[in-house]
């Protein structure tokens, strides 16, 4: 894949994403427990590498690949209840 990270946004709901080839991809924050429940501060220490955002702080890693495919972070599956 050579659709690269360029900025990361928030807003109250949502992780926004733009990307190298011009598109920009949202997903539901509550897909990402450690960005949600984050600072804005913490949020916005995000690394940008070739195929993913990583916050060291968060200990969280968002691919791309995985934000265009439309999955949530899986790793927190029955640790709590979404409503």
């Amino acid at each position: 894949m050579n659709t690269s990270p360029k900025a990361v946004r928030f807003d109250e709901d949502t992780l926004w994403v733009s990307l190298s080839d011009g598109r920009t991809i949202a997903a539901p924050l509550t897909w990402f427990p450690r960005p949600l429940e984050a600072a804005p501060e913490q949020r916005a220490q995000v690394e940008l590498s070739k195929n993913s955002l990583h916050w060291e702080l968060l200990d969280e890693d968002i691919s791309v690949a995985g934000l265009l495919a439309g999955q949530p972070d899986l790793s927190h599956r029955g640790a709590r209840h979404c409503a």
